[in-house]
């Protein structure tokens, strides 16, 4: 299995573009598959820069329905009609950024309701052999905070957003599992805990971002959340990769507590699954 980060928020392998957006290709025994399109087209860029044919992807997974995990995605299928997409059901609803000083939205483009090539996921799905999507992560344990400003429109107003459009990856191959979430908005400890649910056991290696940074000020409250959730995390014997939302400083405080067992993925950046 090959995992290559396409785009990301930091700058990483040399003449990458980086924006606030999330996209990793993957290479497994069967299949080329494309996991969320960052916010834009430049992860087409970095592709074309890091030597990845995105023409032969046939398999596109978007993780949930904002626009900076699907933002490319009208451009790839422009380009390669062929590759099928899977998309949580729920995905196409409005969903905002709203507090008392903005109203923002940061849903999908509506026009991908219309692409045809895309396959509208209800519940758990099983695509192919060694590809497996799940959802419904329904616990509250340590519930990234960041969540209650993200919001979903209705036609009586705006609720809060319960992030039943996100969907995770489960890639398997060689009696290793991969688990992959675009930003963990119901909280990676939440996320797990369904993991087990389906598998009975931990996954050997985690890719995801934990929504935990801050535009500014970092509470006491959001300290402890990260601390916290270190704690439960080291307590797996899991491999951790992360970046896009999780935020400088709380990597930097999961890494103190966690040490080898988390790394940072830029942009452009592969991830070595070798010794694992």
């Amino acid at each position: 299995m090959r995992i290559l980060n396409l785009i990301e928020n930091t700058e990483g392998a040399a003449g990458c573009l980086c924006e606030h957006g999330l996209s990793f290709y993957i290479e497994t025994g069967g299949h080329k598959i494309l996991a969320d399109t960052g916010a834009s087209g430049a992860f087409l860029m970095n592709a074309e820069t890091l030597g990845i044919d995105l023409d032969q992807v046939d398999t596109v997974i978007i993780s949930h329905g904002h626009y900076d995990h699907a933002g490319g995605l009208l451009a790839f299928a422009e380009r390669n009609p062929k590759a099928r997409i899977w998309i949580n059901g729920l995905a196409g609803e409005q969903y905002y950024h709203k507090n008392d000083a903005m109203e923002r939205y940061i849903g999908m483009d509506p026009r991908i309701k219309a692409l045809p090539q895309v396959e509208w996921v209800e519940g758990d799905r099983e695509i192919d052999q060694g590809i497996f999507l799940f959802g419904r992560a329904l616990g509250r344990r340590l519930w990234p905070d960041g969540n209650r400003e993200l919001k979903v429109k209705t036609e009586t107003g705006f609720r809060q957003d319960d992030f039943l459009h996100e969907q995770y990856i489960v890639l398997e191959e060689r009696g290793k599992r991969v688990l992959i979430s675009g930003c963990a908005h119901n909280g990676i400890l939440n996320i797990l805990d369904r993991y087990r649910e389906i598998y009975g056991e931990d996954p050997d290696v985690v890719i995801s971002g934990f929504h935990m940074s801050r535009k500014s000020h970092y509470s006491q409250a959001d300290h402890a959340l990260v601390r916290d959730t270190a704690r439960e995390l080291q307590k797996l014997h899991t491999r951790f990769f992360t970046g896009h939302c999780t935020g400088e400083l709380p990597y930097r405080i999961l890494k103190e507590i966690m040490g080898p067992q988390i790394s940072y993925v830029h942009s452009g950046q592969e991830i070595s699954l070798e010794d694992m």
